[in-house]
């Protein structure tokens, strides 16, 4: 099954790297600064409506991952721990009761890897938040399996960050050759999904690869009008607003590593 094109994407921001960070600093529960603070309203109301039709029909299998899925959105705006873990929890209780009754549900196995990441972001620095990584990506390879294209390559697109950002054995299962692999099926399986795009962009620059870089923020740029006719409305205004500011860095980025190396003044 896949989602409708109206619907947004999930990407983990950074979940599985926090793993292995120290936690954010105790707030409020939820973001309450501007511009968050709107789109956490939004993720909240979404929550609450998916959480009631969830529980009026436990055994509907949409109604359970579309409620882990809004489960995974309200905990990105959790300022605490407590309160990301609380609602990763729900995610992923909606999640493993749809998987015990249908065991080859991608959006299942997706939406538990999903909040699997932010339960282990809730539980950093702890040894229990190392081992959800393993989890996490367990899980988005059966939902490759099961459905590639589920969420415009969504579980591609977060092993390839998962690769990425996890640190490499013996620590983790970080992997540049994985990372790369899987960022770059994501592009091919879902190519007019911009962040596909610039995610790969973003990692070519990380490692220094400034023509594979070039050539992912082109295909970015030329997406444009039509990406912006495709993903539009109130789901999307988060989307957009932060993958602006990333093609911003990732071209700045870009031309930084472009520069040439000004040689050294010569002594007297």
């Amino acid at each position: 099954m896949t989602i409708a094109k109206d619907s947004n994407p999930r990407t983990m921001r950074g979940a599985w790297l926090a793993a292995f960070l120290l936690a954010a600093a105790a707030g409020t529960i939820f973001a309450r600064e501007a511009p968050d603070r709107i789109f956490a309203a939004r993720a909240e109301t979404e929550f609450h409506r998916a959480q009631i039709r969830f529980q009026s029909d436990t055994n509907d299998a949409v109604a359970a991952w579309q409620f882990a899925r809004a489960g995974f959105d309200l905990a990105d705006f959790a300022t605490n721990s407590a309160g990301r873990a609380m609602i990763a929890n729900e995610g992923i209780a909606a999640c493993r009761t749809l998987l015990a009754r249908e065991t080859n549900s991608a959006p299942g196995h997706y939406y538990l890897a999903m909040n699997f990441g932010q339960l282990a972001d809730a539980e950093a620095p702890s040894v229990a938040a190392y081992k959800l990584v393993k989890e996490i990506e367990r899980e988005f390879k059966i939902a490759a399996q099961l459905d590639p294209q589920f969420d415009y390559a969504g579980p591609e697109r977060n092993l390839g960050l998962l690769y990425r950002d996890a640190p490499g054995w013996p620590v983790s299962i970080g992997s540049r050759r994985k990372a790369r692999a899987f960022l770059e099926q994501a592009v091919k399986l879902a190519p007019d999904y911009p962040e596909n795009h610039l995610n790969l962009a973003e990692s070519c620059l990380s490692w220094r690869d400034r023509d594979a870089a070039k050539v992912e923020l082109k295909a970015f740029d030329a997406l444009g009008p039509a990406a912006r006719t495709n993903f539009t409305g109130a789901a999307w205004e988060r989307s957009w607003s932060e993958w602006s500011a990333r093609r911003a860095a990732a071209g700045k980025k870009l031309e930084e590593i472009s520069a040439p190396v000004k040689p050294p003044k010569a002594g007297r």
